[in-house]
């Protein structure tokens, strides 16, 4: 391989939102005896969930595949209401690991369907977080991808507002957009966009060095719709070869000249950082930095109540003193750190 030098986007990488599931259900694993179950995958990043699949997690895509009273944890996706009232009624430690900013994508569908609202949702047909936003109001919202679908819609009575998948990139967004106001000219918006900051910012690190690069790799999984738009969003930008990897055993090894390295928001940096060993480039790394991420999502409030407990519980059985035991520091853990560092089981 002859690589001369590799562009690194930043930000890249692990989410808040990502950040928050992973710990919280690394937490999950260190506070209760396996197998602690997950309905659907934490996250889209297949060594993400291989990783926790080795220390016992067992991951679910319906609530009757989890033995009654067992732990379980709902994935940062967001789950439908009756796949919550199921998990609750299963009668084991719950905790819903959704991010936040799904949460309010759910209450905006909730708001406006409950004030007569026709709803119309931009997002992928499929996706876990499109199917449990859906479920919040099925008879009142409805899935486009496309302008055309847009086109097809029926002429609504009722007022429509205008709503998305957290994930989309902005392009798949602002032509979808453009089209439900032309159709619909009063459509209700939210003050805030839906689209998440995280992808926004990782995918406009890489619109600044995709058109200096021979070749770009987008570490990532096939199921990440973030992974794919910045696949797709390299590729309309032109460079003329882009790879989407899982890992470093993915990695072509006919690269050469200028490789662009990004990753998507499920993606682990330590991914990162064995691409780049593997790249070998001659001339370094330059990081290229779009802008400075500083968000922070604190563990669901039910985890928060069990990390207490088994802080506590370890300060006692290490003889330590209670009073004045040190806090936790979630804010300055990172999720890699924590991954890393969990044992696998037996």
């Amino acid at each position: 391989m002859a690589v001369d030098q590799v562009l690194l986007c930043a930000p890249r990488g692990f989410c808040a939102g990502v950040e928050m599931a992973i710990k919280a259900l690394a937490w999950m694993v260190r506070a209760f005896e396996p197998p602690v179950y997950c309905y659907h995958e934490i996250v889209h990043n297949q060594k993400v969930v291989s990783r926790f699949e080795d220390m016992g997690v067992v991951f679910v895509d319906d609530i009757a595949e989890v033995p009654p009273g067992a732990p379980l944890m709902l994935s940062a996706h967001g789950s439908a209401p009756e796949v919550v009232e199921a998990a609750r009624a299963n009668g084991g430690y719950v905790v819903d690991a959704v991010c936040p900013l799904v949460t309010k994508v759910h209450h905006e569908v909730k708001v406006r369907a409950g004030k007569g609202y026709q709803i119309v949702y931009v997002g992928h047909e499929g996706h876990e977080e499109a199917v449990g936003t859906m479920a919040v109001a099925p008879d009142a919202i409805h899935l486009v991808e496309t302008e055309e679908q847009v086109a097809a819609l029926p002429d609504f009575a009722d007022p429509v507002a205008l709503l998305a998948q957290t994930t989309l990139s902005h392009r798949d967004w602002e032509g979808v957009m453009e089209a439900t106001r032309n159709r619909f000219p009063d459509t209700w918006m939210p003050g805030r966009s839906d689209l998440c900051f995280a992808t926004t910012n990782r995918q406009s690190a890489l619109g600044q060095i995709a058109d200096r690069c021979d070749a770009t790799i987008v570490i990532g999984s096939a199921n990440s719709s973030n992974t794919r738009a910045l696949e797709k969003l390299a590729r309309d930008a032109g460079c003329p070869r882009v790879e989407r990897v899982n890992g470093v055993d993915e990695l072509p090894d006919d690269l050469h000249g200028v490789v662009g390295v990004t990753a998507g928001a499920s993606a682990p940096e330590e991914l990162v950082a064995a691409i780049i060993e593997r790249l070998a480039p001659g001339r370094g790394v330059e990081e290229v930095r779009y802008t400075d991420e500083d968000e922070y999502f604190p563990p669901p409030r039910s985890l928060r109540e069990l990390i207490d407990a088994v802080d506590l519980f370890a300060t006692l059985t290490l003889g330590g003193p209670v009073a004045d035991r040190p806090g936790l520091n979630d804010r300055q853990t990172k999720a890699s750190d924590v991954l890393a560092a969990l044992p696998a089981s037996g």
